[in-house]
């Protein structure tokens, strides 16, 4: 089988490395200072780019990268992802940070989806994160897939195998730290990915060349979308509590210490 298309769906998101303190805003909960933070590849989304661009050279396909972010970070940010892999850009003027409802990402994402010229869902895989750093809710991808009509869908995927007949086995992440093998006739169907089995890429600055030369028109192009239901609301937000107790204690074994763990968290 040749000739596959991969949609990544992979937002832009506040770099989860940075101190990430929410406030209250006029039109609801946000970021401090969230136009100023730097901007990376949604870690989870960014797996799923790296496996997608894997496989499209393996079956002589196409990767396209869905992307919800406000442009000026879309714009910084695809400088340097452009130089991972191979992609044309699919751009979502947007905000990027969680507060946000996951239906109304999916249903921009779908849309979107929908806007790409020439694509043919029936022999389309559709990629994203299993997870987000900003989005952790779990479900947009599922949903991203019913409104394109996909049912079949894989979450936590580490790996796929592509077959001579089009079809593709899929490993899952089930609990008790075991996989679960499933296979699937072919396309279209929805994969979350987990983190996969390759490496973040090096810099390709000649794939980047390339990629840019549609990343700034696709931004130009870009549309706002509006993903903050209004009638969602937050009591609260607030950054975790810290709480750091240490003793130093000798001539303990480490089942003792163990015990002593269990025990202090049990009592916090």
């Amino acid at each position: 089988m040749t000739g596959l298309n991969i949609v990544v769906c992979g937002s832009i998101v506040p770099d989860p490395l940075q101190s990430l303190i929410p406030v209250s805003n006029p039109d609801g909960p946000g970021l401090k200072n969230e136009m100023m933070l730097p901007h990376v590849l949604d870690p989870w989304a960014g797996h799923a780019l790296y496996e997608a661009a894997n496989l499209a050279r393996q079956m002589n396909g196409k990767v396209y990268l869905v992307s919800l972010g406000p442009k000026a970070k879309l714009q910084q940010t695809m400088m340097t992802i452009a130089q991972k892999a191979p992609f044309e850009l699919v751009a979502v003027d947007g905000p990027s940070s969680g507060f946000t409802d996951s239906a109304m990402v999916a249903t921009a994402l779908a849309e979107a989806i929908r806007t790409i010229t020439g694509l043919d869902l029936s022999k389309t895989l559709i990629f994203g994160g299993w997870e987000s750093a900003s989005r952790a809710s779990g479900t947009t991808m599922q949903m991203v897939g019913e409104k394109l009509g996909i049912v079949d869908q894989f979450q936590g995927v580490d790996e796929i195998k592509m077959n001579t007949d089009g079809s593709f086995q899929v490993l899952e992440r089930i609990e008790g730290g075991k996989h679960q093998v499933s296979l699937c006739a072919g396309a279209p169907a929805v994969l979350g990915w987990a983190t996969g089995n390759l490496p973040e890429p090096p810099n390709n600055p000649q794939i980047g060349m390339v990629n840019m030369r549609t990343v700034m028109p696709a931004i130009q192009r870009a549309q706002t979308k509006n993903v903050k239901d209004a009638s969602l609301t937050f009591v609260s937000v607030e950054v975790p509590a810290q709480r750091r107790e240490t003793k130093i204690v000798k001539d303990k074994s480490a089942a003792e210490i163990a015990q002593e763990i269990i025990t202090w968290l049990k009592e916090g």
